[in-house]
């Protein structure tokens, strides 16, 4: 025994044996734990947890440790936009912004918040100038109309694109001084974080798709690169959801459908969405931390949840406009996914979808009132989705065949490596089924002459990109090649 000295451990050294043998002695049987690959493992192993005291650290390669939950105050049940009035009243409102559109103008939805306003005796001026499918233009016309009148507080009545924009309205008159392109998404524009609370906002979605009232992402076209960008902070999120199912009784045919692929994919992207604790760079200042942060357990529940509701009502919903039931489920399923994606994020199908409606070669999808050609932001995220999956299962498998037994697939002597065909194929059987969508990029108009185009346009994409399991971000020649490929993999299905 001589020549040897024992030193004793010291704290730092003692925890990290501690957690090993908690580590490889866990009896493994809860499915959780016994599933290397379950997200709810968080970091795979001590050593990506353990602090590194002497070593100079490089933040851009640190990978994320931890991940939060944020969503806006939900209340939901028929009849609870009468209540918006004593809300605002109760928020301390006296001078409301009512945001919606034209068209959503006419309808009960608005007719009941004026009248809840007026029975508070709340000052109140309406803009319903929302474009669907906002453009920065008309996002700025929006702002300037809101400035002068100053309003203390933010009504948004009507679907995504009100909501948006009045998120928008919100913040530009808050940060009055500041530059369009400050707070819009890196790289097309600065990306800075939202410093400071906003006045109160509170939606009420009239439409069964885009989560908004629960997330704080707004969307819109920026022209002059021919892209859909945005801005995503959680300080953008509305005070509260008033999530009235009798509002959405009123929505048509083809809204339903569209809308409702919206959630799908919302769903079906923030389950798929690479883990938390994969995602790079770890931020430096909690602030720092982005909304759409990888898939977590919390957003698990509320994605798949989502995803399970989407199949089983959104078909119901789309045939049968008296199916009350069926559309109170879609637009509970709109606001689970709302959670989820807000948290999780999305990738590669919205990733896709800017440019594809951003470029769009004169498309009018039927069942919309509008004069201009659009591709509804739901058509134009789902018309990739067949191919998006199929390239991203391989990254997890399993996550890809439960969702694949969501559509109703008997997994049992499914193989691993065939998941993304199996899913993929349950995808397109369900658009076809689901009616009046385009069989791929060809039916909006696509050719191959403009893939390159389409391609340039999603790369600007990074913050949902980011996401996405298996693209080769490092490498942008990898990265043109495989986005390439899906859009071609896209032209049919």
């Amino acid at each position: 025994m001589s020549g040897v000295v024992r030193i004793s451990p010291n704290r730092a050294t003692r925890a990290v044996n501690l957690l090993r043998t908690i580590q490889f002695t866990h009896p493994p049987n809860c499915p959780c734990h016994s599933n290397p690959a379950h997200h709810h493992h968080g970091p795979k192993s001590v050593h990506q947890a353990r602090r590194a005291l002497a070593t100079p650290i490089d933040y851009s390669q640190q990978k994320e440790y931890a991940f939060e939950m944020a969503a806006s105050s939900i209340r939901f049940g028929p009849g609870c936009t009468k209540e918006v009035g004593m809300d605002l009243k109760n928020l301390g409102a006296q001078k409301v912004m009512l945001v919606t559109d034209p068209t959503v103008k006419k309808l009960g939805a608005v007719q009941q918040a004026v009248q809840a306003l007026e029975q508070e005796g709340i000052q109140y001026d309406i803009f319903d100038g929302v474009r669907v499918e906002p453009k920065d233009s008309s996002v700025k016309a929006a702002i300037e109309y809101a400035k002068p009148y100053a309003p203390d507080a933010f009504l948004a009545v009507g679907g995504g694109s009100v909501i948006d924009t009045a998120k928008l309205m919100n913040l530009y008159t808050t940060f009055p001084e500041a530059d369009f392109l400050d707070f819009v998404n890196a790289p097309l524009g600065r990306g800075l974080p939202i410093q400071g609370k906003l006045k109160p906002l509170i939606a009420v979605p009239t439409t069964a798709g885009t989560g908004s009232e629960t997330t704080g992402t707004a969307i819109f076209d920026l022209v002059s690169k021919r892209a859909k960008t945005g801005i995503a902070h959680r300080n953008l999120k509305p005070t509260l959801g008033l999530v009235d199912p009798l509002n959405t009784r009123t929505m048509p045919s083809a809204v339903h459908s569209s809308s409702g692929l919206d959630v799908l994919c919302h769903s079906l992207e923030s389950w798929t969405a690479i883990p938390f604790y994969e995602r790079t760079p770890r931020p430096t200042n909690p602030i720092n931390r982005p909304a759409y942060q990888g898939a977590n357990p919390i957003s698990d529940i509320f994605s798949l949840n989502a995803l399970r509701d989407t199949v089983k009502y959104l078909p119901r919903a789309v045939k049968d406009p008296e199916d009350h039931e069926a559309q109170s489920k879609m637009l509970l399923a709109a606001t689970l996914a709302g959670v989820g994606f807000g948290n999780a994020g999305v990738h590669l199908c919205h990733g896709m979808s800017y440019p594809i409606s951003g470029q769009n070669p004169g498309y009018k999808h039927a069942g919309y009132e509008v004069d201009d050609p659009i591709i509804p932001h739901g058509v134009s995220v789902a018309v990739s989705a067949p191919a998006v999956f199929k390239f991203t299962a391989a990254s997890n498998p399993e996550r890809h065949l439960q969702a694949a037994e969501c559509f109703g697939i008997d997994i049992s002597q499914v193989k691993k490596e065939s998941a993304g065909e199996v899913l993929s194929e349950a995808l397109a059987e369900f658009l076809v089924k689901l009616g009046d969508q385009p069989r791929g990029l060809k039916d909006l108009g696509f050719g191959r002459e403009h893939l390159d185009q389409l391609v340039e346009g999603t790369i600007p994409q990074a913050r949902v990109l980011m996401l996405a399991p298996n693209l080769e971000m490092q490498n942008i020649d990898a990265e043109r090649e495989q986005l390439r490929k899906l859009f071609e993999d896209s032209l049919d299905y």
